[in-house]
C-alpha cells in the first residue's frame, strides 16, 4: 500500500510572496506557485521603499495553476490570486512583474484554465476566493472566462476586487 499525501483543507493556487495572508506560514493552507525566488523591493529613486525586506516567493510545491497536481475535489477552499498585469504595462523586467508576475499574451486561455483547475480541485460546495486588481483588464472580462457565477464580492474605489464563488454539486451546476 502506498502512502497517501494528506492535504490541508486550503489551497493557495498562486501564492507569490503571500502578502495577503495574516499568517504567511498558516499550516491550514498549501501554497503553490510556478516560481521560487527572492525579489528585491528597494526600487524607488526617491527612497520611499529603501530598506524594505525582499519579498520571498517560496511555495510548498512548485506548480502552475493551469495544471494543478492534485486529484479532483481535494480542497474545501481555494484562493486564486493570479497575476493581473499584462506585459505591455509592466515591461519584461518591470518591478511589479518581478514581484507579482505578469499575464502572457494569451491571458484569456491562461485564466480560463486557471479557473477550471481551481474548480476541479475544489470539493462540492467548497469555496473559491478570487482576487483581481483591475490595472490592465476589467473584472467583468475575467469573470466571463468561467461558467461559474460568483456569489458576492467586494468592489473598491481603487481597483482591487474580492469575489466569492461556491462550487455547487452536480445537481445544481450552472
Amino acid at each position: 500500500m502506498s502512502a497517501q499525501l494528506i492535504l490541508p483543507p486550503i489551497l493557495d493556487a498562486c501564492c507569490g510572496p503571500r502578502m495577503m495572508w495574516f499568517d504567511s506560514a498558516d499550516r491550514r493552507a498549501l501554497f503553490i506557485d510556478k516560481r521560487q525566488e527572492i525579489v528585491d523591493r528597494d526600487w524607488t529613486k526617491d527612497g520611499k521603499s529603501a530598506g524594505r525586506k525582499p519579498a520571498v516567493v517560496a511555495p510548498d510545491i512548485v506548480a502552475d495553476f493551469t495544471a494543478l497536481p492534485f486529484t479532483d475535489e481535494s480542497f474545501y477552499l481555494v484562493v486564486f490570486d493570479p497575476p493581473h498585469i499584462g506585459l505591455s504595462r509592466t515591461g519584461r523586467n518591470g518591478k511589479f512583474r518581478k514581484l507579482y508576475g505578469a499575464l502572457p499574451i494569451d491571458w484569456q486561455a491562461v485564466l480560463r484554465a486557471g479557473f477550471a483547475e481551481c474548480f476541479r480541485v475544489l470539493k462540492p460546495h467548497g469555496t473559491l476566493i478570487f482576487k483581481w486588481a483591475e490595472h490592465s483588464i476589467k473584472l467583468s472580462a475575467v469573470l466571463d472566462l468561467t461558467p461559474h457565477l460568483p456569489l458576492f464580492g467586494h468592489r473598491t474605489v481603487r481597483s482591487t476586487h474580492w469575489v466569492c464563488f461556491m462550487k455547487l454539486g452536480e445537481e445544481a451546476a450552472p
